[in-house]
């Protein structure tokens, strides 16, 4: 066992990150310089940012003094579970991250460690950061406290301000493969091995995501329905319902999957001020209490807006599919559990309609990341995908 066992198919990174945390320790010279105080980790969306982040986290924290993130230490299992006293990880479920929230992490950055040899921020979605709050982070980034290394997680340098991805050493994950993240799904969580390995490939390498359809019924049978929407859009009003559906589907997800921390950070707040819910609230406190609301309204809103984005990413992995069937392919699908799909599809059109189509899911991607409701930026989606034309460039 060891704290590196979840970075799945990057053994280059490993390599270099086990070198840094042995530098730590004390290496001399030429050694000594593969440790330094700021790191940018980034990589595609699954592939497994966050965990390089904390399992190095973990080997620096390490007492074993034969290995760097045994994984058996008490540090290591702290260090893992996210208990750690001198590891703090900041990881926003909100569309930005505040200035007050980095502010907090400049000020905590400035102490020494309690009882590891280093003190660890973490960031992940550091690209969530506007331009003004990076440039607070960079200020302590500058001028690092001596026992303070910073970790932050984008998914590739451009998504991060240049001043600070200069002052960063970067690590580049790249996407593992299917059959490492397969393995994976079965040994650690005891997943069928061919289910495992269609999640995988479904989920293009994202290990949350390929894990989740692994271990649950109910996501492989909203994906399968999903993936059949292209062959039931008869008419511009079956395009409006699966637009509906689609974003009904994704905002009942979003707030399934927040519902219950909201009503528990709420009863938390109250109890906190020592007020009653559903009482009188003096002016003081009901700022406070609208200002969790407006989080809380701002997390389920790219909640709702993340499933919907997953839902594009699968639609276009389908026309993907699609595109190298009628290419006369022998590129394996992604989606394997859809092939009387893909079949129907690509006997039904060209490939010059299905490269339209899938330029239609890129736009519809990007009106959603600039705030188009979702419901105006999905109809024109559907509209597209019934007709194989962008319909406002006739």
């Amino acid at each position: 066992m060891s704290v590196w066992d979840a970075l799945v198919g990057q053994p280059d990174v490993v390599e270099r990150l086990q070198e840094a945390a042995r530098a730590a320790r004390g290496a001399e010279g030429a050694e000594a310089a593969r440790m330094t105080h700021a790191w940018l980790i980034t990589g595609p969306p699954g592939s497994g940012r966050s965990v390089a982040a904390r399992a190095f986290a973990a080997a620096l924290v390490c007492t074993d003094p034969d290995e760097v993130g045994c994984g058996r230490c008490t540090a290591c299992t702290t260090a893992l579970a996210g208990s750690h006293a001198d590891i703090t990880v900041l990881a926003t479920e909100k569309v930005t991250i505040s200035i007050d929230e980095v502010r907090e992490l400049v000020t905590l950055a400035q102490r020494a460690p309690g009882s590891a040899p280093w003190r660890m921020v973490i960031v992940e979605d550091a690209d969530r950061m506007v331009e003004r709050t990076s440039n607070l982070l960079l200020k302590s980034i500058e001028e690092p406290p001596p026992r303070t290394v910073w970790l932050l997680c984008a998914p590739s340098p451009r998504d991060v301000v240049t001043t600070i991805r200069s002052r960063c050493r970067s690590l580049q994950l790249r996407i593992p493969d299917p059959a490492a993240v397969a393995d994976l799904l079965v040994t650690r969580d005891g997943a069928d091995p061919r289910i495992a390995m269609e999640s995988a490939r479904a989920a293009q390498s994202h290990i949350g995501l390929a894990r989740r359809l692994a271990l649950h019924d109910d996501a492989r049978a909203r994906r399968a329905d999903l993936l059949r929407v292209p062959v039931e859009l008869g008419s511009v009003a079956d395009a409006a319902q699966a637009a509906a559906t689609l974003v009904e589907i994704a905002a009942a997800d979003a707030t399934a999957a927040t519902e219950e921390r909201n009503a528990t950070e709420r009863a938390d707040l109250l109890r906190a001020l020592g007020a009653e819910e559903g009482g009188r609230l003096p002016p003081a406190l009901r700022a406070q209490v609208r200002q969790l609301e407006e989080d809380q309204k701002r997390r389920t809103t790219r909640a709702q807006r993340d499933v919907l984005d997953g839902s594009l990413l699968a639609l276009m992995s389908l026309y993907r599919d699609v595109l190298l069937r009628q290419l006369g392919s022998d590129v394996p699908a992604i989606n394997a559990g859809a092939e009387d799909v893909i079949e129907t599809v690509a006997a039904g059109s060209r490939s010059e309609t299905t490269l339209r189509r899938l330029d239609a899911i890129r736009t519809a991607r990007e009106r959603l990341e600039f705030n188009v409701p979702p419901l105006l930026a999905v109809e024109a989606l559907m509209v597209d995908l019934w007709s194989g034309v962008d319909l406002a460039r006739v």
